[in-house]
């Protein structure tokens, strides 16, 4: 195991310059560090069923698929960690982190297309965007909100991979809804508390959504941690950029964010931003409060590691007094569009570095694709607390 050499696992940072403790009494460390991790869940995360997803203009089968979390869950059951149910929120919260207006898209996108000739059209119920309004479209002029359903999809899906069906918007408020009632579990004194989020949601930004991701629970959930008063850093284990948490905190100086991911330039998703040189504004308080660490194609557990461990040093460097982890675990080289390549014992050792910050931590189930392992993949993170 990678943690058993000399290796960065071994200089997990606990403490910040001058040595005072991280947790800063916010949480009870010495009893969960006894317990098992508690798990939220919700059935409505099921609701969400893809018929397919457009890529490169060919429908593919969907990989963003029900049973993701039905295994993560049965694995979790079956691993002795307790099932709490998620509590709804009012859709209000969601607007601490997305414009209204796309929430409201959300919300009411699949009754449009129903109300429409789409279903017998196209064929099908779930709403795909075909065209996007960007500023080439329009030459820097001003545009209109367009009138036809069929159109309104592109202003706020940024690709066609992420579809909108019948059950969408249930299963991406549950989500949401779990990685608050984790927040908040977190703040009332539990160490740590897992949200089996299902839509992911770290793709999702501001004004759009899209990388099979409608809601950014992540961010929501360090929101709602931040409007408490608490320094909070996102941590982003997930094999691909996190470009909507990053825009959500991009100018935030109670949020930092850090993300170790497959390098964009190598041609991965996002492909337009991710790079080592995207560090926060480049004056004001939330200067530098942003690390992203590319890796390239096929990067194993050394190279994920000190990936891990740098992006752990600045959420020290920043003074976090609260962690959210962003617990993609598509970096494993198993699934079917693998970029990197970590192993089990590497997801382990980035739980112990994790950790090893001594933060109240709420952690947020984001990618991974291969069915055969996310559930072990899961578990073997959350042994390390």
């Amino acid at each position: 195991m990678v943690a058993d050499r000399a290796s960065p696992v071994a200089t997990a940072p606990t403490r910040p310059k001058g040595g005072a403790p991280l947790g800063r009494g916010r949480g009870r460390a010495g009893d969960s560090m006894r317990s098992v991790i508690p798990f939220i869940w919700s059935d409505d995360v099921l609701l969400h069923e893809p018929e397919a997803a457009v890529w490169v203009g060919t429908p593919m089968p969907a990989t963003e698929v029900p049973d993701r979390a039905r295994r993560v869950r049965a694995a979790l059951l079956a691993a002795g960690h307790p099932e709490r149910a998620a509590v709804p929120h009012p859709d209000e919260d969601l607007l601490s982190v997305h414009e209204a207006a796309m929430v409201e898209w959300l919300r009411t996108a699949s009754a449009r297309w129903d109300a429409g000739p789409y279903a017998e059209v196209a064929g099908r119920r779930q709403v795909v965007p075909y065209v996007f309004p960007t500023p080439m479209m329009t030459s820097g002029r001003p545009w209109r909100y367009p009138a036809a359903t069929h159109a309104r999809a592109g202003v706020w899906c940024y690709d066609t991979m992420t579809p909108v069906g019948p059950g969408t918007w249930r299963a991406a408020r549950a989500a949401a809804d779990g990685a608050l009632t984790a927040a908040r579990h977190v703040a009332e004194g539990q160490r740590a508390v897992y949200a089996l989020c299902r839509p992911p949601g770290h793709h999702a930004a501001p004004a759009g959504f899209g990388g099979s991701c409608y809601l950014n629970n992540a961010a929501l959930a360090a929101r709602a941690l931040a409007g408490r008063g608490w320094r909070v850093a996102v941590l982003d284990l997930d094999a691909h950029h996190g470009n909507g948490t990053q825009a959500a905190f991009w100018d935030d100086p109670r949020v930092c964010y850090g993300s170790v991911h497959a390098d964009p330039g190598d041609g991965w998703f996002p492909h337009v931003v991710g790079y080592a040189d995207e560090t926060g504004p480049a004056t004001g308080e939330a200067a530098g409060t942003v690390a992203n660490v590319p890796l390239a194609t096929g990067a194993g557990d050394e190279e994920w590691l000190r990936g891990v461990l740098t992006i752990a040093e600045g959420a020290v460097r920043f003074g976090a007094e609260a962690l959210v982890v962003s617990l993609g675990v598509d970096a494993a080289g198993t699934g079917p569009d693998a970029p990197l390549a970590v192993t089990g014992a590497g997801f382990a050792a980035a739980g112990r570095v994790l950790a090893g910050l001594d933060l109240p931590t709420v952690l947020v189930q984001e990618g991974g694709d291969d069915l055969e392992t996310i559930g072990d993949l899961v578990t073997a993170t959350l042994a390390a607390f």
